[in-house]
C-alpha cells in the first residue's frame, strides 16, 4: 500500500513538472514546449543554431554589433550565462548596471529578432573566477557547495528566483512575449556528482524541481547531466557530440548540444588551441544527421576577462579564435563556413523534423543518413558521411559522389550537393596590429614604487600561515606574509625555503628583492629556494603571495586552498610563528589607478632602473575613427592595467609558451572606456618590465584571401535558385554553377591592391602561395577589374572567365587582396 501511495505521489509530481514546462502563453507570447524532435515554439518545430556571447565579457556598446553579426551568420539564439558574483558581490547587494546589465542585453537580443537561452547556473565554471559563485558563500556556516546542503540550496534558490523574477518583470520569457525560450539550471554537474554520492543525486532532483517550480513557461535543461530528471532536458557539451552524446534520457526529449567548443580557453604559458572551420562543421553536420536539433557554439564571441574575473591562470583574452574574435571582428573562414553550413542544414529542416530517418551503409567508412522517401523520388534530404582520412567515392541514389577525407556532404533533395564540410569557399583574413601611438617618451611617464610592508607596520596578525583565499576574501590577488626574524650571528647568507599552494611568490628581505617563483595551471603548487642575506639582529621577511584568479571547478570548492604553507630559514621551520598580514597593495587601497586616487600619492619621474612592484602612469588621447584598439604590453612582465580607472585585466607577458612567445601580448581597450582626450593609463608592474616599449595599436583586418578549386561548391544560396528550376523535372543531376572567390573588406574599408592572383595550379593556400606550373597570365588583371575600389567582389573560378591555361587539369583560383 505504501509503495502504491509513493508511486501515485511521484506520478502527480511529474504531471506538475510537465504542466509547468508547457506553461500558458500570454496573448502576445509564444508557447515553448518540446518533443523528441526539437524545441517547439508557438507550435512550430525548430532546428536552432545558437551563439554563446557573454554580456560582461564585452561592453553594452559592443552588444548590438556582436548580436547583428551572429544573426547575419545564420544564428537563431544568443546564449549566455548569468554571473552570480558580478551581480551579488556582497550578500544582498546587487549590481545590474553597465556591463552587468543583463536585462538590457536580453532586450537587445529581442530587438534584433533572435531568441535567448539563459544559463542561470548559478554555478557556471566558464573559466570565470570561482565558477561564478560569490566568495561570501564561503563564510556561511556549514555550507558545502553544489550538493544536498541546506545553506547552499537556500542561497542558490534565492538567487535563481531573483533572476527569474527579473526576467518575468520585464516580460522576457517567450511565454510572455519575450525572447527567452529555454533556461539552464546547474552546469556540468555530472562531472562531480559522484564525489557527493547519494547527496549528489538528491541535489540533482532538488535543483530540477526547484527550477521547474519557478514556472517560467519555457523548458529547463542540464548540460552534461545524463540523469537530468524529467522534464529537464539533458544536453551535451564538447567538441564531438555527434560521436560522444549518449542521447536524451527520455524518449520525449530532443537532442541538444549546449557547448560546441569553437576552440578552447587558453592559460598563461600555453599555446592557443586552433580548431579548424572544417572540423567544427563536420561535427555539427554529424550531430544534426543523428537527429540533433539544437547546436550552440561556445564561444561564438569570447571577449575579454576584464579586471580579475578570469579563473586561475586563464589569460585575459577569452576564446579569441571564435567566429567573432575578442574585439568583435569577424574571423574568417570560420564565420563564413559556418554560415554556409547553417543555410544548407536549414534547407533540410522539414525532412529532418518530420521524415523518417534511414541509415544506409555505403562502405566500411562511409554511410548516409537519409530523411524521407529517397527510393520513390519523394521529398528527402541526405547527409553523406566519410569517416575515413582518405578521399572516398560512394554510390548513393544511383549517383556517384566524391567525398573529401573526414567530411560530410549535405544533399537537401537527396540529389545535389549544397555543402561539404571540408570544402571551404569562404575567404580567409589576416588580423594586423598597427601601432598608432608609441609610449616611448620618458618625460610622459610617472612612477610610484609600492611600499614593502614589514611586520611592525601590520595590524592584522596571527599564529601560523593563513590560507590566502579565506584571508583576502577575493578583494585582491595579493597577500603579504610578514615576519620579524632575530638573527644573532654576523651577517651571512642563508637558505630561504618557501612552499606555496599557488600561484606566485615574491620574496623581500629587509626591503630588498630576494627572488620569485610560480606555479602553473596544471601544477599551481610550487616551492622556492633562494639564498638571502641576513643582518645581525632583527630582520624583516616580507613574502608577497599572489593568485592569478580563483579556482573555477571541482567538487568541494569551498575546501580549496592557496597561499603559503611552509616557510623555513636555514632548515628552521617558521610556519607556526607569529605572522603579520596585509591584504592587497597600498596602491590598490588608494585606487591610484583612478583620476581621484592618482592624486593621493607622490609620483616620481621615470627612473633609469626598473624595480619590482612599481606603478606607472601616462596620459594619452583616443585615436581617431572607430577601429578596435589594444595595448601592446610585449615589453612588460606581469601585472594589471587600468584605463580611466577601469581594469582591463591581468597580463603576464614574461611567462612564455613552449615556443618562446607570450600567451597574450595585446590587451583590449574597449572604445567605451576612452575619452576623446586625457585618458589615464596606469599599470602595476610586478616584475621589471619596460613601459617605454608599450604602444597603443589599432586592430585591423588588412588582407583578405580567397582559395577555391573547380571541385568546390558555389554558395548555398545558388542551390536554392537552381533547385527551384529543377525540382520537379525528375532528373538526378550534378549541381551546376561555378564556385566563386568572394572577398569582402570590413565595413568602411575597400580593396586597394591585389597582392596575388592565380588561376591554374598555384601551390600553397592563403597562408602561403606561389604560381604553379599552370597559370593564367590574365589572373591579376581580372582580379583587379573585379575588385579594386570595391568593398566586396566575386570572381568566378572558371575557364569561361580566365580562359583555360591547362585543359586536362583541375584548376584552382587564389586571390589575395589588401583592404584600407
Amino acid at each position: 500500500m505504501m509503495k502504491m501511495k509513493g508511486l501515485l505521489v511521484c506520478s502527480l509530481a511529474l504531471m506538475v513538472f510537465f504542466v509547468a514546462v508547457s506553461g500558458g502563453s500570454s496573448p502576445s507570447g509564444d508557447k515553448v514546449t518540446y518533443d523528441k524532435k526539437s524545441l517547439v515554439i508557438d507550435g512550430q518545430h525548430r532546428i536552432l543554431f545558437s551563439a554563446s556571447i557573454h554580456y560582461p565579457r564585452s561592453t553594452p556598446q559592443m552588444w548590438p554589433s556582436l548580436i547583428a553579426k551572429a544573426k547575419k551568420g545564420g544564428i537563431d539564439v544568443i546564449q549566455t550565462y548569468v554571473f552570480w558574483n558580478l551581480h551579488e558581490p556582497q550578500q544582498g547587494q546587487y549590481d545590474f548596471g553597465g556591463n552587468n546589465d543583463l536585462v538590457k542585453f536580453i532586450k537587445e537580443i529581442q530587438a534584433q529578432g533572435l531568441y535567448a537561452s539563459l544559463r542561470i547556473g548559478p554555478y557556471i565554471e566558464s573559466e570565470w573566477s570561482y565558477g561564478g559563485l560569490p566568495f561570501w558563500l564561503h563564510d556561511i556556516p556549514g555550507i558545502v557547495y553544489r550538493t544536498d546542503n541546506e545553506p547552499f540550496k537556500n542561497q542558490m534558490q534565492r538567487f535563481t528566483k531573483k533572476i527569474v523574477d527579473m526576467m518575468k518583470e520585464d516580460k522576457l520569457y517567450a511565454s510572455q512575449g519575450g525572447p527567452i525560450i529555454i533556461s539552464q539550471i546547474e552546469n556540468e554537474y555530472g562531472i562531480v556528482e559522484g564525489a557527493f554520492h547519494e547527496k549528489g543525486k538528491s541535489y540533482v532532483r532538488w535543483a530540477a524541481q526547484m527550477a521547474v517550480g519557478l514556472q517560467t513557461g519555457v523548458p529547463w535543461m542540464m548540460c552534461k547531466q545524463q540523469d537530468a530528471p524529467d522534464p529537464v532536458i539533458n544536453t551535451c557539451n564538447g567538441m564531438r557530440c555527434g560521436e560522444t552524446f549518449l542521447g536524451p534520457n527520455s524518449p520525449n526529449k530532443p537532442a541538444m548540444w549546449t557547448e560546441n567548443w569553437t576552440s578552447f580557453y587558453q592559460v598563461y604559458g600555453e599555446e592557443p588551441y586552433i580548431r579548424s572551420a572544417e572540423d567544427i562543421a563536420y561535427h555539427v553536420a554529424l550531430f544534426i544527421a543523428k537527429k540533433g536539433s539544437y547546436v550552440n557554439y561556445y564561444m561564438y564571441h569570447g571577449g575579454t576577462n576584464f579586471g580579475r574575473t578570469a579563473s586561475a591562470f586563464v589569460i585575459t583574452g577569452y576564446y579569441d579564435q571564435a567566429p567573432l574574435d575578442e574585439y568583435g571582428l569577424i574571423r574568417q573562414p570560420k564565420w563564413g563556413h559556418l554560415k554556409e553550413l547553417h543555410a544548407a542544414i536549414k534547407l533540410c529542416s522539414n525532412n529532418l523534423l518530420f521524415a523518417e530517418q534511414i541509415i544506409l551503409p555505403l562502405s566500411p567508412q562511409q554511410e548516409a543518413y537519409v530523411y524521407g522517401d529517397y527510393r520513390n523520388s519523394g521529398e528527402c534530404s541526405a547527409f553523406l558521411v566519410n569517416k575515413d582520412n582518405r578521399v572516398a567515392k560512394v554510390l548513393f541514389h544511383d549517383m556517384l559522389y566524391q567525398l573529401p577525407p573526414n567530411s560530410i556532404s549535405i544533399l537537401p533533395d537527396c540529389k545535389v550537393e549544397a555543402f561539404n564540410t571540408a570544402k571551404v569557399s569562404s575567404q580567409h583574413d589576416k588580423r594586423t596590429m598597427v601601432p598608432i601611438e608609441k609610449f616611448d617618451s620618458n618625460a610622459r611617464w610617472k612612477e610610484y614604487t609600492e611600499a614593502i610592508p614589514d611586520f611592525g607596520k601590520t595590524s592584522f596578525r596571527a599564529n601560523g600561515l593563513l590560507e590566502q583565499m579565506n584571508t583576502t576574501k577575493d578583494k585582491s590577488d595579493y597577500l603579504w606574509y610578514t615576519l620579524s626574524f632575530q638573527h644573532d650571528l654576523p651577517d651571512e647568507q642563508v637558505m630561504l625555503n618557501v612552499q606555496s599552494r599557488g600561484h606566485v611568490l615574491r620574496a623581500f628581505v629587509n626591503g630588498n628583492y630576494a627572488g620569485s617563483a610560480h606555479g602553473t595551471h596544471k601544477n599551481p603548487s610550487f616551492s622556492m629556494e633562494t639564498n638571502v642575506t641576513l643582518s645581525k639582529g632583527k630582520n624583516s621577511i616580507s613574502l608577497l603571495s599572489q593568485m592569478v584568479g580563483l579556482p573555477d571547478s571541482g567538487a568541494y570548492m569551498e575546501r580549496k586552498v592557496a597561499g603559503l604553507h611552509i616557510v623555513k630559514i636555514q632548515h628552521k621551520d617558521l610556519s607556526r610563528n607569529y605572522w603579520g598580514y596585509q591584504v592587497g597593495l597600498l596602491g590598490e587601497k588608494s585606487e591610484i589607478y583612478s583620476d581621484g586616487g592618482s592624486s593621493k600619492v607622490q609620483w616620481d619621474k621615470l627612473g633609469s632602473t626598473a624595480k619590482p612592484l612599481t606603478w606607472y602612469k601616462i596620459h594619452f588621447d583616443a585615436p581617431a575613427r572607430s577601429d578596435p584598439v589594444a595595448l601592446n604590453l610585449g615589453s612588460m612582465g606581469k601585472g594589471q592595467a587600468w584605463i580611466n580607472g577601469q581594469n582591463i585585466g591581468r597580463y603576464w607577458v614574461s611567462l612564455r609558451t613552449p615556443k618562446g612567445k607570450p600567451s597574450q601580448t595585446w590587451y583590449h581597450v574597449p572604445r567605451s572606456f576612452l575619452k576623446s582626450t586625457g585618458n589615464l593609463l596606469v599599470l602595476l608592474e610586478e616584475e621589471t618590465g619596460n613601459p617605454l616599449g608599450i604602444s597603443l595599436d589599432k586592430v585591423l583586418i588588412t588582407t583578405i584571401c580567397g582559395h577555391v578549386s573547380e571541385s568546390h561548391l558555389p554558395p548555398v544560396s545558388s542551390w536554392v535558385e537552381k533547385n527551384q528550376r529543377t525540382k520537379n523535372n525528375g532528373q538526378k543531376q550534378n549541381r551546376d554553377g561555378t564556385p566563386n572567390v568572394q572577398l569582402s573588406c570590413p565595413q568602411g574599408k575597400t580593396i586597394s591592391k591585389i597582392l596575388f592572383a592565380s588561376y591554374g595550379t598555384p601551390s600553397g593556400d592563403c597562408q602561403g602561395y606561389a604560381h604553379g606550373s599552370c597559370h593564367a597570365s590574365n589572373s591579376e588583371t581580372i582580379a583587379q577589374q573585379a575588385c579594386l575600389g570595391r568593398r566586396k567582389c566575386s570572381i568566378s573560378a572558371s575557364s569561361e572567365n580566365f580562359g583555360d591555361p591547362c585543359p586536362t587539369m583541375l584548376k584552382t583560383l587564389v586571390v589575395d587582396a589588401q583592404c584600407i
